[in-house]
Order: C-alpha cells, then sequence, then structure tokens
C-alpha cells in the first residue's frame, strides 16, 4: 500500500475480507486503529495472526462478527502490545483461556458480548491491570464468584444466565460504579460489600423475591455451586453501598417494598421496582424516623390497592412517579387547609382506606396513574401538589367533574386523558397547559376550558368531533394539531383554514376524513380532496349569487346591443365604443369639402 506510511485509522468492515497481507500492513508502521468487524476472518486466521504482529502500534482493534472461536482469537491478540480497545463481540468463543490476554496489559475497553462463553478460566484477567470497561452481555455465564478486578469501573453481565454474583475476599475496594446484571437468574441481591463507589445497578428481569435483612438465601439454584458452602445463610447488608444513586429492581418478584433496605443507600435518587408483585405497604417496614432519598419512583404494573399518607411523608424529596397500571383511587382533597389535617398522624393509615392521597406532596412534578380503573376523579384530587405533567390515561368511563383538577391551574404544563372513553370532560383554567392528549374518547365537544390555555401541542384523534372550536385563542401558540378519526363536517371546516393560515402542522391531515349529505346519505371523504361546493349554500348566499348572475348577464346584454348599434350611437352606449380621430386632407382649389361620411358608412377592409 505505497504512499499510506502516514495512515494512523483504517476501516475495512462489511468487506468479506478472508485474509490479511503482511506486505501491506508493513506499510502502515502509523496505523493506530484498525476496523475489520463483520469479515469472514475465521478462514485464514493461522497466517493473518502471523501479520498481525507487524502491528506493534495499534491501539484500537474491531474483530467482531467473524465467527472466531477462542483459540482464533487468542492468537489474533498474541503479539499486540500497545492494545487500548478491543472488541471481539458477536463471534463464537465458548471460554476464555488463561492467557488469552498474556501480551495486552494495556487494554482498557474490552467487548466480548453476544458470544456463546460458559467458562472464564482462572487468572484470565489478571493481566488487564488497566481495564476499565468490560462488556460479557449475551453470553451463557451460570456464575460470578470471586470477583477481583478492582480497577474496572463499567461491568455488563446482561443478558447471562447468572444465578450468583459475589466478590473476591479482601479488604481491598474496588472502584466499579456502573453494574448491570439485568436479564439473568438471580434469587438474591448480589453481594456487593467493597463496591463503595458503585452509583448505578441494574437488577432487572431477575427472580429476587426478598431484600430484606435476614431473608435465607433461595434453595432453588439450578447448578450447584462449590461457592455456596462458604456462603452466610443470610443476606448480607448494603451499608457499603452508599454512593449508590441508580437502582432498577423492575420485573423480579418481590411482594414487599423493604424501607429500611433502601434507607441504607442514602444517594439513592431514581428507584424502579415496576413488574414486581407489591399490594400494599406495610407500616411495619417503616422505622420511625425514615426518609428515602428517592426523587423518581417507578412503580407501575404492580398490584397497589392503596398508598397511605405516611409513605409520602417518607420520600420527601419525590419528584417523580409512575404509578400506571395499578388499582390506586385518588382522595377526595377539600382545599388546601382541610388537605393539611390528613397529614395529622402521617404515619397510620385508618382501617378501611380505599382511596390515595395524592394533595400536598410538595416537591411531586410529574405523576402517571394510566390504567388504575379510576372511574371517578374526586374534587381537589391534586391540590397542593405542584404537578407540571399528570397522566391519567387508560381509564375507562372516567368521570371528571367540575373541580376534579383543582388547584393545578397556574403549574399543569401537560395532560394526558388518552383512551378513556369519556363523552365529556371538565377541566378548569389551566394558564399553563402546553401538551393536551385527549385522543380514544367519545367527546363531541372540547371542555369549554381551554380556551384559556396557551396550547402548543393538541391530539383529539378518534373522538366523535365535527368541528374544532376555540381554534382562533390558540393560533398564537398551537404548533401541533392531530386530527384523524374523527367524523368532520365537511361543510364546517373553517377551523382548519385558521390553523393553515397560522402555520400549524397538522401530522394525520392526509388521513382525516369528514361526511357530506347527499341524496339524504351521509358520505365520506378525504377532507384534503373535498371540494367546497358540494356543500349547500345558506339562503341569503343563494339570492346574493343569483343577483350577481343577473346582473352579469345584463350588462352582457347592453355591450352587445351597443356592438350592434355603432352607427347611431345611442346614449346608453357612451364608453362603450373607442373614439376614432381621423386626419383631414387639403382639398385642391375651386373644390370644397368633401361630403363627410357618418360613422356607420365607414368601409371596413
Amino acid at each position: 500500500m505505497p504512499g499510506f506510511g502516514q495512515l494512523e485509522y483504517l476501516d475495512v468492515c462489511f468487506n468479506q475480507l478472508e485474509s490479511v497481507s503482511a506486505s501491506a500492513l508493513a506499510e502502515l508502521p502509523r496505523l493506530r486503529s484498525l476496523l475489520l468487524g463483520s469479515n469472514h476472518l475465521d478462514r485464514n486466521y493461522l497466517a493473518n495472526g502471523e501479520a498481525f504482529h507487524l502491528l506493534r502500534n495499534i491501539e484500537v482493534l474491531d474483530l467482531s462478527v467473524n465467527n472466531l472461536e477462542s483459540h482464533m482469537a487468542s492468537w489474533y491478540i498474541s503479539n499486540l502490545t500497545s492494545l487500548r480497545v478491543l472488541d471481539l463481540s458477536g463471534n463464537t468463543m465458548t471460554k476464555l483461556l488463561a492467557g488469552t490476554f498474556q501480551n495486552s496489559p494495556r487494554l482498557r475497553q474490552l467487548d466480548l458480548s453476544n458470544n456463546y462463553i460458559m467458562e472464564i478460566q482462572e487468572g484470565a484477567f489478571e493481566p488487564l491491570e488497566e481495564l476499565e470497561v468490560l462488556n460479557l452481555a449475551l453470553n451463557s455465564l451460570h456464575c460470578i464468584s470471586g470477583f477481583s478486578l478492582m480497577q474496572l469501573r463499567v461491568l455488563n453481565l446482561s443478558h447471562n444466565a447468572l444465578e450468583l454474583f459475589s466478590e473476591k475476599e479482601g479488604a481491598e475496594p474496588y472502584l466499579l460504579r456502573v453494574l448491570d446484571l439485568s436479564h439473568n437468574r438471580l434469587l438474591s441481591f448480589p453481594e456487593l460489600p467493597r463496591a463503595h463507589d458503585l452509583t448505578h445497578l441494574n437488577l432487572s428481569n431477575n427472580l429476587i423475591a426478598s431484600l430484606l435483612p435476614g431473608s435465607p438465601h433461595p434453595r432453588e439454584f439450578v447448578l450447584p455451586y462449590k461457592e455456596m458452602q462458604r456462603f452466610n445463610r443470610t443476606v448480607r447488608p448494603v451499608a457499603a453501598l452508599t454512593h449508590m444513586a441508580d437502582l432498577d429492581l423492575s420485573n423480579n418478584r418481590l411482594e414487599l417494598f423493604p424501607f429500611s433496605f433502601f434507607h441504607s443507600l442514602g444517594s439513592l435518587h431514581s428507584l424502579s421496582l415496576a413488574r414486581n408483585c407489591l399490594q400494599d405497604m406495610a407500616r411495619e417496614s417503616v422505622t420511625n424516623g425514615t426518609e428515602l432519598s428517592v426523587r423518581s419512583l417507578d412503580l407501575h404494573s404492580n398490584a397497589l390497592h392503596v398508598l397511605p399518607r405516611w409513605f409520602f411523608d417518607s420520600l420527601p424529596h419525590l419528584e417523580s412517579m409512575d404509578l400506571g397500571s395499578n388499582s390506586l383511587q385518588p382522595c377526595e382533597s377539600q382545599g388546601s387547609d382541610q388537605g393539611s389535617d390528613f397529614q395529622g398522624d402521617s404515619h397510620t393509615s385508618a382501617t378501611g382506606d380505599t382511596c390515595t392521597p395524592f394533595y400536598n406532596v410538595p416537591h411531586l412534578k410529574h405523576l402517571s396513574l394510566s390504567k388504575n380503573n379510576i372511574s371517578r376523579l374526586q374534587p381537589h384530587a391534586f391540590n397542593g401538589t405542584p404537578l407540571l405533567s399528570l397522566d391519567l390515561s387508560g381509564n375507562r368511563d372516567l368521570s371528571m367533574p367540575t373541580g376534579a383538577l383543582a388547584g393545578l391551574e397556574l403549574s399543569l404544563q401537560e395532560l394526558s386523558l388518552r383512551d378513556n372513553q369519556m363523552d365529556e370532560a371538565a377541566l378548569p383554567c389551566l394558564g399553563t397547559l402546553r401538551v393536551l392528549d385527549l385522543s380514544g374518547n367519545h367527546l363531541s365537544l372540547l371542555p369549554p376550558g381551554l380556551s384559556c390555555s396557551p396550547l402548543q401541542s393538541l391530539d383529539v384523534r378518534n373522538n366523535n368531533l365535527q368541528a374544532l372550536g376555540a381554534v382562533r385563542s390558540w393560533s398564537h401558540s398551537l404548533r401541533a394539531v392531530s386530527v384523524a378519526g374523527n367524523p368532520w363536517n365537511c361543510c364546517s371546516l373553517s377551523w382548519l383554514d385558521m390553523l393553515h393560515a397560522a402555520g400549524v402542522a397538522v401530522p394525520d391531515l392526509s388521513q382525516a376524513r369528514c361526511l357530506f349529505q347527499e341524496h339524504g346519505r351521509n358520505i365520506s371523504a378525504r377532507i384534503t380532496g373535498t371540494p367546497r361546493w358540494i356543500c349547500p349554500q345558506p339562503e341569503g348566499s343563494v339570492s346574493l349569487a343569483l343577483l350577481v348572475a343577473l346582473m352579469g348577464l345584463f350588462l352582457l346584454g347592453a355591450w352587445v346591443f351597443c356592438l350592434l348599434r355603432k352607427g347611431s350611437k345611442a346614449p346608453g352606449c357612451v364608453g362603450l365604443e373607442s373614439n376614432r380621430v381621423g386626419v383631414s386632407q387639403p382639398h385642391p382649389k375651386g373644390q370644397g369639402p368633401a361630403e363627410e361620411r357618418p360613422p356607420d358608412s365607414i368601409t371596413k377592409v
């Protein structure tokens, strides 16, 4: 490859390469990055690996999706001492050999995902003292014991078959910050006593049934492990995880919300317990003075019926909450003064409580109550709670009486009432509302209170609307509106003209249809292709059109009459023909002037 001596970056992915020329690589002494992904380098791996010995300065190497087996990958990198980033994903490796990375001590990022790795031989990672990012996702690992990569910052072990994860015994702390153990078969919380710097832990899609201290380890392991003999049979505390900010426990088997467990995570801001088996909150799980630092809480798709007042009091920093797909009914609040009375005994819940108090939650800004089978929204249900967004979608036949959203007039910016099959909705004057979703209902009229909302996005698809009122009040703020799936009146489309004039986008206009009557039948037509002449005109419009037509006929007749009488100028023809100016010629001596011809005797040539 003459002329490429200065080349530092080379990408030859997706080229069906089977061999790499040693002479070609010898011409690239300054090459730093070589991308060879999605080729066929398994076919001549011995000769190719020999050629790779010439890549003395290579730092980034991509060998992904080349059908490489474990011994082939080892041979390719056997002499790459400067390697920093290595991608071996998407190959056919089944195990990691002890000496695979012996000559790559400077490796910092290693991707081994999407292979068939079932075994990691002892000492396989020991030479990698600078390794910071390791991806082992989408393999077939069953057990990680004696984890000893102290310097590792990011570890992805998702989509394996892990039943066990434990650290190596010792006193030296780990530098691990991000750990993904999702989509495995873990039966308990992993043991991480020395992961003091861990900030993000993903344990979603496992089989964890309890987090309470003292809970016995499940004995349901599919495979027997000799490591189990040294375990204490109780779950160890997580007091060491003081920097944990994001914990995902969604899609497990948890039945209780263990406040004491989460209280030890003093920096926890985001917690997801979605798609578990949570039912009602037990007061016994909360000790006096226990408060969580959680700001975002996801509890959707559980079996919750009631959240007592003390639950919200234990989450004083809560800003976002997803409670979709539960069975919660909001309580009624009689206003801010009355609402505070409900908090008198914040850690007790009256016997027989059947509703959840969403009022007076001081920092809650985003709330989802979608698909909770809410039949009626009580007055002042969110009074004293500064919500910016509220999702009430998927509550069939929801009734919203006047005052249901009272208290949100100066805060609410986004509201979803989608798929509620509502016939009507009473909304207060929401002075800050920007986004409104009313799709999937039975509305024939928009709520009258909307006229004072500075809407920017409006979705009214799949309703019973025939015309869109109050468009003029939104024309200065509205940016997009979705209208398909309504029986619009083809003869009442002035609202559409206003939207076009204001530059409002209607992205689904091509799917929108309208109705008009023809011979007593309702005919459906596309709005964009409907001519206006199909609409019956008002009586006054018909009379005016007839008068204009008669006047036109009269003027046309007058003009024709004047053409026929050009010779004798009729008074009524003044100004209907052009004036002609003739040039008089001198007459010879002794002769009088020539006889003047009347205008109608002019000979036309």
